[in-house]
């Protein structure tokens, strides 16, 4: 028997977890991104949305959301501009840019293929992870502050999947 086998399913979902975030950070590396940045160029398909809002939807602190929007900024994916109506605020908005890259980043075929030789069901297995942060996420954040939070990954107009979880 494996060792593995013997690993409580919480540890099993750990290793795994910081495994493929090691390999999409990798594949995320060529537009200069990484698994938080795409995260809220996802968010921001939706619009222009405040350091703090994007913090809330992707379920960090607002210092984390700072130093991940002044990466993006730096790569030209997100312009900050202060509230024409509450000059205290910022808002942050996608870029062109950004946008064609959060796209191109997150095209199923290309970024699932990175996993494919390891899963043999692998919609199986993306329904069992979606199940388990739905759940997770709505006992931690009660109020609907939900990782699982459905943001579309392209205009309604254009065709193809309508929606997707971020990140």
């Amino acid at each position: 028997m494996d060792e593995l086998d013997e690993w409580a399913t919480g540890r099993l979902l750990s290793a795994a977890a910081r495994l493929v975030e090691h390999a999409w950070n990798g594949h995320l590396s060529q537009w200069d991104l990484n698994h938080a940045g795409l995260a809220v160029l996802h968010v921001l398909l939706g619009g222009p949305q405040t350091q703090r809002e994007l913090a809330a939807a992707v379920q960090v602190e607002d210092q984390t959301m700072s130093r991940t929007v002044e990466r993006l900024e730096r790569s030209g994916y997100v312009e900050r501009r202060r509230d024409t109506t509450d000059r205290r605020r910022v808002v942050v908005t996608l870029t062109p840019q950004g946008r064609d890259t959060c796209l191109q980043a997150s095209d199923l075929e290309v970024a699932e293929g990175h996993f494919t030789q390891d899963v043999v069901d692998l919609p199986g297995l993306r329904r069992s992870l979606a199940e388990i942060i739905r759940n997770q996420s709505s006992r931690r954040w009660p109020a609907g502050g939900c990782a699982a939070r459905v943001e579309p990954t392209r205009p309604a107009a254009e065709s193809g999947p309508a929606e997707r979880p971020v990140g």
